[in-house]
């Protein structure tokens, strides 16, 4: 039984190392994401600072689709590192904490996507861009409509498995469990393959009687 308790464990202790490889997987394909995002709104508003110093014009509107694809690459990140810190020590509270985080940036945006998809004046619903950015990006993305959608569909395949492996990962357990199973259940102490033969008799000698010579008494001596 202590057996198969142990090997158990031993499963267990695989299962979860290779769902931590995964869920680390993951994290690092949404943090090239994330950072590709930076990158790219640091790069607009560099450009937006230079037409501002060309036109020497103020804008009154901010440029807001400059600061929300920052923002949402800095989020992006930011739940990465949650992740990879969960996936990393496999802790109940950071994994639950990172699946709500992630669940909700799904939902987000799958309420993007669906009022882009259902509603044919969702543009009209947004401010205007001062920056012309937003025009720009929306043409490049109509031009490679293709690549767009298969990187989208990698972003959603890679939230999903990243909550179903962190709920998995969740149910296992961290270390901490194993230790507490372990000091359960202790190993069994097998005997040795070869024991210690028992000390020979004192008396016994190959030769000799069974028993031990008898003293003789004082009388005896003499005769």
């Amino acid at each position: 039984m202590l057996q198969e308790i142990g090997g158990g464990l031993m499963a267990r202790r695989i299962v979860r190392s290779c769902l931590q490889t995964l869920l680390k997987v993951m994290n690092c394909v949404m943090a090239i994401v994330g950072i590709a995002m930076i990158l790219y709104g640091l790069w607009m508003i560099r450009v937006w600072q230079r037409d501002m110093k060309e036109a020497a014009s103020f804008y009154s509107t901010a440029p807001w689709f400059i600061y929300a694809f920052l923002g949402l690459g800095l989020a992006v990140c930011l739940i990465t590192c949650i992740g990879y810190v969960a996936a990393g020590s496999a802790n109940g509270c950071c994994l639950s904490c990172y699946v709500t985080v992630v669940s909700l940036l799904v939902l987000f945006e799958t309420a993007i996507s669906a009022d882009i998809l259902l509603n044919s004046d969702w543009e009209k619903d947004l401010p205007e861009d001062p920056t012309g950015r937003f025009t720009d990006f929306e043409d490049f993305v109509k031009s490679n409509f293709d690549i767009f959608k298969w990187i989208g569909l990698l972003i959603a395949l890679t939230q999903g498995l990243s909550i179903l492996l962190s709920m998995v990962l969740r149910s296992i357990g961290s270390y901490s469990d194993d230790s507490i199973e372990d000091d359960r259940f202790p190993a069994a102490k097998l005997p040795l393959l070869n024991p210690s033969p028992p000390p020979p008799h004192p008396y016994l000698v190959k030769g000799d009687p069974l028993f031990a010579p008898k003293k003789l008494s004082h009388s005896e001596n003499y005769c």
